[in-house]
Order: C-alpha cells, then sequence, then structure tokens
C-alpha cells in the first residue's frame, strides 16, 4: 500500500499524476488544476473512500506527477496516457467505434467526394460521423446522380487520364469525366460549392438555383439540358428528405446525453449544424468507479472533444446534466471555436425534447452493451477462476502469454509472443522475434531464446527504475507454451536460469489431445472439453500460432525477393524490378553484353557497369 508523499514535496500546480503498482504498472491516471489538494484527498482515512478507490491505493506502490501550464495542458496530457497505457482504474472508451465521415478533398485540383474513416486532413471539408452506413451511402448515391464529382483514386484517376477513357461512373452519369476534358475547372468547381453547400444544409437555395438553370435551359429549347436538371432537383430533394432538421438555420449546437449504472456508461451525441443533424456519435465508457452524474458528463465531455471535430466546436452544447467544473470546460471548447461557448441543460421547448430523442438513442446503447457486457464478463470471469482451479494457479491468470515457433526445415525462424489480459486479446502487446542464436531445426533451442529476451527485458526493467515502463517489463500470471513435455522443458530452463521460477507460472498446451502440462508432473491435467478454461487456452494457443506463421510468412517471402542483384551499388528496387522485366530472368541478366546493359536509356552506365563486373568475375 501506497505512503502519503511527504509535506510540500506536491506542486500546488496544474498537472497529471499516476499511481503505479508492484510492476511498475500504471493503474490510474488523474488530473488536476492544484496537485496537491488532488492528491491529498487520497490519503484520508481509507474507510472514507469509495470502494474502488480503495482498492486502487491498496494495490498502489509509488505516486508520480507531471506539472504542466495549465488544466488544458493536464486534460491532453492526462488522455495520452490513458491512450497509452489503459489504466485498470480509470474510466475507459471501451468500444469506440470507427464511423464513416463524408469528405470533399479540397487540397486535390478536381475535388472528390467519398466516405472515411481515416485520418483528418487539414484543408478538406468533412461532414458526419454518420451512425448510419447504408443510409449515408444511399444519400451519397443520390449526391453523385445531382454533384457528379469523381470519386476515383488519384492512381486510377492518373490512369483513365493517360489512357482518354472514362471509367463506368460517367457512362452512368455519376461523375463529370475530369479525366477526359469532358467539364471544365470553373463548372466543376460550381459542382463541389453545390455539394458542400448542400451538406452544410443550405438545401432550399441549391433547389432554388437548379429550378432557375431548368427554366432557363427551357426557355433556350435545350430539353436535354433540362431534363438532367430536373432530374437533379428530384435527387437533391431525396438526398435532403435524409436529413434531419431540428433547429434555426442559424443554429450549430450539439446535444448529449447517456445512460449509466455501476460498470459501464452509454452516451449518445447529435452534432446540428445550420439547423440539421449533420452527424451523430455513440460509445461506451467503462466506469472503474461510482460517479456522480456531473463528474460522468465532464468524463464524457473530455472524451466527446479532446480530438478535433472536423465540424468544429458548436456555439451551445446541450447536456443531461450540468457537468463538474462547467467553466473551465466552456472556457476550453471557446479557445477551440475562437468565440463564446455554452454548456447549458434544456428545461422546456424543442431543445428539451431533443435531449429526450438523444437521450432514447443512449438507452438503447446502453442496453445494448449491457447484455454483451453480461455474458461476456460473466463467462470470462468463470474461464480464468476455472483455469486458477484447474493448473492450481496463486491467483486468476489475468495477464496469460503464449509462446509458438514457426519454421520449415529449420529456415526463416519465426517466434511468436500472444498476450491475453482479463480473457480478451491485447494485441498491442503482441511480440515477434526473429531466431538469431543458431541455424537447422531445433525448436527446443528456438524458444528458449524467444524466452530468454522477452524474461529478461523483464528482469532490465525492474531492476531500472529510471525506465519508462512498457508492456515488457509486466510479468505474466502464466507463461503457456505451445507444444508438449520438451517445450516446457525449455521453459523451465529458462524461467530456473533467470532465477523466475517461483515467481512465474508455466504450462504447456500439447494439440493432439488438448493436454496440459505443469511442471513436476508426469500425467497430463486434463481439462474439460466443454469447459470455458480450455476454450480460452485453445484460443490463445491458436493466435499465437497464426501470429508466428504469419512472421514466417513474412520472412520467407523477404527472403524469396533476395537475389544476385543485392548489393550492387546504385541498383535500387525498382531498377532491378525493370531491369528482370526487361531481360525476362536473372539468368539472361548475367549472360548480357556490357552493351546490351549500357544501352537501356534509363540505366546509369557506372551501374551497366558494376552489374557486368559482378557476373564476369571483375567486381573486388
Amino acid at each position: 500500500m501506497i505512503t502519503k508523499p511527504q509535506s510540500g514535496s506536491v506542486p500546488n500546480a496544474p498537472g497529471s499524476y499516476q499511481f503505479k503498482d508492484s510492476d511498475r504498472r500504471i493503474i490510474y491516471v488523474g488530473k488536476a488544476k492544484s496537485l496537491r489538494s488532488r492528491i491529498n484527498t487520497y490519503f484520508q482515512p481509507i474507510n472514507k473512500l469509495p470502494i474502488r478507490t480503495q482498492q486502487m491505493i491498496q494495490e498502489a506502490e509509488t505516486l508520480e506527477w507531471i506539472q504542466v501550464k495549465n488544466e488544458v495542458e493536464a486534460l491532453i496530457l492526462e488522455h495520452s496516457l490513458i491512450q497509452e497505457h489503459q489504466p485498470r482504474f480509470n474510466v475507459r472508451l471501451r468500444d469506440d467505434k470507427s464511423y464513416p465521415f463524408l469528405v470533399v478533398t479540397l487540397t486535390d485540383r478536381w475535388p472528390r467526394s467519398m466516405l472515411t474513416r481515416g485520418k483528418i486532413k487539414k484543408g478538406n471539408r468533412y461532414f458526419g460521423p454518420y451512425v448510419d452506413v447504408r443510409a449515408i451511402r444511399e444519400t451519397m448515391d443520390l449526391l453523385q446522380r445531382t454533384f457528379p464529382l469523381r470519386t476515383c483514386t488519384a492512381n486510377k484517376y492518373a490512369r483513365h487520364e493517360k489512357l482518354q477513357k472514362p471509367c463506368l461512373d460517367y457512362h452512368i452519369k455519376k461523375c463529370c469525366g475530369p479525366c477526359i476534358n469532358d467539364i471544365s475547372e470553373e463548372e466543376y468547381d460550381l459542382h463541389v460549392r453545390d455539394l458542400i453547400r448542400f451538406l452544410e444544409g443550405q438545401t432550399d437555395e441549391v433547389v432554388a438555383e437548379l429550378i432557375e438553370g431548368m427554366k432557363d435551359a427551357s426557355n433556350k429549347q435545350e430539353f436535354e439540358k433540362a431534363a438532367r436538371l430536373r432530374d437533379r432537383i428530384f435527387n437533391v430533394q431525396k438526398a435532403a428528405e435524409k436529413q434531419l432538421m431540428v433547429g434555426a438555420r442559424s443554429e450549430d449546437f450539439d446535444v448529449i446525453s447517456f445512460e449509466d449504472d455501476d460498470f459501464e456508461a452509454a452516451a449518445h451525441a447529435f452534432y446540428v449544424r445550420s439547423g440539421r443533424v449533420m452527424g451523430q456519435r455513440s460509445f461506451i465508457l467503462d466506469k472503474a468507479e461510482n460517479l456522480p452524474e456531473g463528474t460522468l458528463q465532464a468524463r464524457i465531455l473530455e472524451k466527446l472533444y479532446i480530438d478535433e471535430n472536423p465540424l468544429g466546436a458548436p456555439k451551445t452544447v446541450y447536456v443531461k446534466v450540468i457537468p463538474e467544473n462547467k467553466d473551465f470546460f466552456e472556457e476550453w471548447l471557446r479557445s477551440k471555436r475562437g468565440s463564446q461557448v455554452q454548456i447549458l441543460v434544456p428545461q422546456r421547448g424543442d431543445k428539451k425534447s431533443l435531449i429526450e430523442t438523444v437521450h432514447v438513442n443512449a438507452v438503447e446503447a446502453f442496453k445494448r452493451n449491457r447484455l454483451k457486457r453480461l455474458s461476456d464478463h460473466n463467462s470470462r470471469s468463470k474461464a480464468l477462476n476455472d483455469l486458477q482451479s484447474y493448473l492450481r494457479l496463486p491467483t486468476a491468470p489475468l495477464r496469460i502469454e503464449c509462446y509458438d515457433m514457426s519454421h520449415i526445415q529449420g529456415t526463416n525462424y519465426a517466434g511468436s509472443m500472444v498476450v491475453m489480459e482479463d480473457a480478451i486479446l491485447k494485441k498491442k502487446d503482441y511480440r515477434k522475434f526473429k531466431i538469431r542464436s543458431f541455424e537447422g531445426n531445433d525448436d527446443y533451442s528456438a524458444m528458449e531464446e524467444v524466452l530468454r529476451r522477452r524474461l529478461s527485458n523483464l528482469i532490465l526493467e525492474e531492476k531500472d527504475s529510471k525506465t519508462e515502463t512498457n508492456s515488457f517489463a509486466y510479468p505474466p500470471h502464466l507463461l503457456l507454451v505451445d507444444g508438449g513435455k520438451g517445450q516446457l522443458t525449455s521453459a523451465i530452463k529458462v524461467l530456473r536460469e533467470l532465477n523466475l521460477f517461483e515467481r512465474i507460472p508455466v504450462a504447456a498446451i500439447a494439440k493432439k489431445h488438448e493436454e496440459i502440462f505443469l511442471p513436476g508432473e508426469k500425467a497430463p491435467v486434463i481439462i474439460p472439453r466443454d469447459s470455458e478454461a480450455l476454450y480460452l487456452l485453445q484460443r490463445i494457443r491458436d493466435e499465437s500460432h497464426r501470429f508466428a506463421v504469419a512472421y514466417h510468412r513474412q520472412l520467407r517471402a523477404k527472403s524469396v525477393k533476395s537475389s544476385t542483384l543485392d548489393g550492387i551499388r546504385g541498383l535500387g528496387p525498382k531498377r532491378k524490378k525493370r531491369l528482370i522485366r526487361e531481360f525476362g530472368s536473372i539468368e539472361k541478366i548475367k549472360r548480357a553484353q556490357l552493351e546490351e546493359l549500357k544501352s537501356l536509356s534509363w540505366l546509369p552506365a557506372n551501374v551497366a557497369q558494376e552489374i557486368h563486373d559482378k557476373y564476369t568475375g571483375k567486381q573486388t
């Protein structure tokens, strides 16, 4: 259990603080306007603290802090530390989905419209995010027929531009053909402008201009043009119906509500711009402790606005309850927007009805995830408890590491380390190993090398208190090797060599009969076939095998690509590939005359000489 820091040692300044356990793992990250005041609240009589805070204090061994200039910097620092370390006692965004945005790539000469889930790129216009992917795809189809911008990639566009042949979208009237110069840049820019205006909610203005253009074309007896404009008007009106109007044209606001219990909270948000719902977002927060509603509302605002929203910060944020430290959040959002931002709880009228609608969405998300959580949590807990019983472990194995090898006749030897925490695969902590201590076929030596490298890192991290703790510094509660008694013996050998045998439980799982071998026991442990514990071990074993095989194939593909052309000065991958294409094979390159090589306009004379000298034996 942690002891209180010396009086006066904690600064009376903004910052972030971190509680760490005996393995130097960060278990809680917090922020504060005054580090001294906030940290002092943890060191009162323990029975006065919330239950989960009591547990955190009892598990913590050390306390560290980082001082910053202001509350905003403290918030950003806290967020980055939580993202990196995923502390178990923090409120965590557990299953945030990747919702698509509609983007207009204004940075391109011929802007394209598309759906994206990637990183936000400055200079482009983004709309969303959209929860209903099917609906936005249908809307996109209508918008393409109304504002026929290109949707193709840069490579595809360049290919069609070179061939001067348009793609299918052009023929079905969903692209105006900039690749074949079928439209001027000025006219194309009008399509871009109108699409953005429509997405901003200026639907009536866009329709009015299209109607005026249709009448003008009709008066000039340009009936085909008039018919096209008529179809565009129909499509844009149909697309506009899919945009929910919830406010006045001048209104920009967000509406946020949530539903929670002791374990999690489901939050939902509407993004309203120019009176229309331009996007929405739903996410789940894991609660590590019971939080007042105001504190939870503050945490939701942090998660929602810590990253830049392409739609920008709103004028007003309507919430279920007033967040803790309301003034700070208004000032923070004001700095993002550049003008005044208010956080309000609507009491009556349209905004009250709207937040009730958002709350219904939050409740539905909460119900779905509650059912899923109950199922997952119960089965995971039972599996870990059963595993502890079957393998006679001192504690439930919250962190399991599984190791496997992959090779073909001793070549391209690859090892894998797969991690499972709380019965969930933790891909961030996966590691792959290229075997380098020997050549040939020896699974036992390969296993020893991998474990020695992994566990040596653990020891080094534990000895060096100044080194920032990473996932390699956490000892597993169960070390599992894929194989039989031979692989288990190798693992025991390394654990004894590094004086870790008494600290880290080890077991081996054999594929043939799904038998579990333990140190010092002749007979294997047989776990019932229908047991969740066996299923858990099978899952991590299969994942370790998959990961090892994938890395082995990667190494094999790399070795296959190597050739006698490697190492020739001035001959990079592109030239190498082109040279093989020109001659047809490496054998023909070997037999080529110097004049043949020099005749290639793209190949420098000195490189041609290097190639010729290599295969004629003149190279030193």
